[in-house]
């Protein structure tokens, strides 16, 4: 909301919207999430665990039981709740960005950032994985390579983006990220000191 404090960090600055997160699977969005949000001394929120929270069951349930379109409105609702709560990191799904509302709702009320991830590096980080549900395909490699082809154009929309190379951690990516926040004069207030 426009009349929430901005949240001061002794570090880097001061954070004056929430920066949400998207990108692919495997993207590194709650790993880097939280390590940017401890940096900026602001609370860490992922709407994946909001979700399975509130549902008390796992992505992959829901997404068994329910279908995919339940899974989306469910985000859509918990999304647009956390957008309006207090300023901090919020980590999202890898679908949530691919929504209209949502993105509508990111833009009006925070500051999206894409953590554009090779899709090689995504394929090591999730393929021995099974609580992905949409990669419990016959051939989870293909279906992640189409998923990365048809997503990149919309995570390409997100006000901002950082590159990841291969061999990247999470404290390298952190500072990647508060290096482009830093763009933002909107988004992070460098302090002076």
């Amino acid at each position: 909301m426009a009349d929430q404090k901005e949240k001061n960090s002794d570090n880097h600055g001061c954070l004056r919207k929430t920066v949400v997160l998207v990108g692919m699977m495997g993207a590194g969005k709650t790993a880097i999430g939280k390590a940017l949000a401890d940096a900026l001394n602001v609370p860490f929120l992922d709407s994946d665990e909001e979700i399975v929270r509130a549902a008390n069951m796992s992505i992959a349930e829901i997404f068994e039981r329910d279908g995919e379109a339940f899974f989306r409105d469910r985000e859509a609702e918990v999304i647009s709740r956390l957008m309006k709560e207090e300023i901090g990191v919020l980590s999202t799904g890898g679908g949530a960005f691919l929504q209209d509302h949502n993105r509508a709702v990111i833009s009006l009320e925070g500051c999206s950032v894409w953590l554009d991830v090779p899709l090689p590096v995504l394929w090591e980080r999730v393929r021995h994985k099974d609580t992905r549900p949409l990669l419990r395909t016959s051939d989870p490699l293909k279906t992640l390579t189409e998923l990365y082809n048809s997503r990149s154009p919309t995570y390409a929309k997100a006000d901002l983006a950082v590159q990841a190379p291969p061999e990247c951690s999470i404290e390298q990516m952190r500072d990647a990220v508060l290096k482009t926040l830093a763009t933002r004069d909107d988004v992070l207030a460098m302090t002076k000191g």
